[in-house]
């Protein structure tokens, strides 16, 4: 009898928290729906390489991935990750950002950033100068053609 009032009562418990609409509680006193996740991926390799992904029930995903790149050489050690995210801001715009973190640092890409200006034809030339004057100066400067620069053949 005993088990059978313990089971009734915490089925109606169940039943209460099932039937309750689901929200929670945000920093500024008014609640917020419960998203629900409705997709999860997390896989872990032996040699430390990994990959997940996720979908909300309010259309946000993310997925990402990485490995270790020159592993055992600590000098040239780095990690390497690639991912994207995407979500609707509270404007309903669509946000969709890709991204790569390695050893040249965090890179994103989406519609939504700020590009930065070309670098002006007069600071090109001057790098192009400096890079065929000054010994070793090209090496410092090579940070230009990393990043996909255009950079034009100047005639002195």
């Amino acid at each position: 009898m005993r088990n059978i009032i313990l089971l009734t009562y915490v089925s109606a418990m169940v039943a209460i928290c099932a039937a309750r609409p689901q929200y929670y509680q945000h920093q500024q006193g008014f609640q917020k729906p419960f998203v629900p996740i409705v997709a999860y991926s997390n896989d872990i390799s032996h040699d430390g390489s990994y990959a997940y992904s996720y979908q909300s029930g309010d259309g946000t995903t993310a997925q990402e991935s990485g490995y270790l790149k020159n592993s055992g050489n600590r000098d040239l050690e780095a990690q390497t990750v690639q991912g994207s995210y995407s979500y609707t801001s509270p404007e309903g715009t669509p946000i969709t950002v890709t991204y790569i973190a390695d050893e040249n640092g965090f890179r994103a890409q989406g519609a939504h950033l700020p590009v930065a200006p070309p670098i002006p034809d007069a600071i090109l030339k001057s790098l192009d100068l400096i890079a065929k004057t000054q010994p070793g100066a090209s090496a410092n400067l090579g940070v230009y053609t990393q990043q996909g620069y255009n950079r034009q053949q100047y005639r002195y």
